[in-house]
């Protein structure tokens, strides 16, 4: 019979049972909660199961913690055996680290193969959740799962970094604003996470490099018209340009926060307001400078019929990550708008520390 889930459905209910606080088991030999929605009941029963647990967080918390990270990307900080649920969280969310700086001192383990957190925090990442995971290893991982109704997940599926095929499911005419000759296409991955939208302007030719922008999300900016960052100026200005040449395609990519989701990116906003940039905010959180994919938007394009694009962006990445997933970008159109007083320090950090062009 074919109505078991597959392994692509599997990874999506993995990343569903973590952001509810349900546990997962990887089959090389864990027992994996979400730091971020563990509750102390399980925190308790976890503990009846004997052996080490470990708080696994990413080698950038780690080093904000002081924590030895043995494994580079990884530290697996042992959990102490009267440490509790607000340890955990302490641990794991930057939030109160100014006011209580001293979490350790934090023993991390050496010895062993940190594959299996690695994938871990692979999953919580996709779910936006926070970056950090409480694990126990298990004798029996397959027969645990079933004993207690869990979602089974093979380690090498959560570690793999390919690209989720994305399917066209509709599109429509949409008259714009910029342009009455809009229309809107929207795409959907087989693995269940966000979908992304293509804004087409005019009647792009397929065989020429056509005004492109690939725009992640930005609740906060596009909708409300906040000040902290650019992204409503840019993206107007984008489907203005397209609007007056009469042809283009936006991409709105729902990679929010640079790929952490809106309550991560709040989390960057609060670190912020203590007095750290855009950058550091992030990795305080345990995220990288930047967690998008580019690759979603090379795709889609490749799925429109586009081969070359006209790339409106000040960032150069973009650029060279476009070229290395085969979408040949002939031009780098500047799209320098919306700095305001709110917002400047934010810009000069992503000049300096993300090569933007500003």
């Amino acid at each position: 019979m074919g109505f078991a889930p597959d392994i692509t459905e599997r990874l999506a209910r993995a990343r569903a049972d973590l952001r509810m606080g349900v546990p997962i088991v990887l089959d090389g030999g864990a027992l994996v909660l979400a730091a971020e929605t563990l509750d102390a009941a399980r925190l308790a029963d976890l503990r009846t199961l004997g052996g080490v647990p470990v708080l696994a967080v990413t080698g950038r918390r780690a080093q904000t913690l002081k924590a030895r990270a043995y494994d580079g990307d990884i530290a697996r900080v042992v959990l102490p055996l009267d440490a509790k649920l607000s340890w955990v969280r302490a641990v794991a969310d930057p939030a109160d680290d100014l006011r209580s700086p001293m979490k350790g001192p934090l023993q991390t383990v050496r010895d062993g193969s940190a594959d299996l957190h690695r994938a871990a925090i692979a999953l919580v990442k996709a779910a936006r959740l926070l970056p950090a995971v409480v694990m126990l290893d298990l004798d029996d991982a397959a027969g645990f799962a079933q004993a207690n109704n869990l979602t089974l997940v093979p380690v090498d599926a959560a570690l793999d970094t390919g690209l989720s095929p994305l399917n066209p499911i509709i599109s429509a005419r949409l008259p714009l604003d910029v342009s009455e000759a809009g229309r809107l296409h929207i795409f959907r991955p087989d693995d269940g996470a966000e979908e992304h939208y293509a804004v087409e302007i005019g009647q792009p030719d397929r065989s020429k490099p056509v005004l492109s922008r690939l725009h992640s999300a930005c609740f906060t900016g596009d909708l409300l018209g906040s000040l902290k960052c650019d992204c409503g100026p840019q993206l107007r200005g984008a489907l203005g340009q397209m609007g007056a040449e009469g042809a283009g395609v936006l991409l709105y990519l729902n990679q929010e926060g640079r790929g952490i989701g809106l309550a991560n990116k709040m989390r960057a906003y609060s670190l912020q307001d203590q007095g750290f940039d855009t950058v550091e905010a992030n990795h305080r959180l345990g995220f990288e400078d930047d967690e998008r994919d580019f690759r979603i938007g090379a795709d889609i394009l490749k799925r429109m019929g586009f081969g070359a694009v006209r790339l409106l962006t000040n960032n150069p990445a973009k650029v060279a990550r476009m070229e290395s997933s085969g979408i040949n970008v002939t031009e780098r159109v500047p799209l320098k708008v919306g700095e305001n007083r709110h917002n400047h320090a934010y810009l000069a950090t992503k000049a300096a520390k993300s090569g933007h062009l500003l």
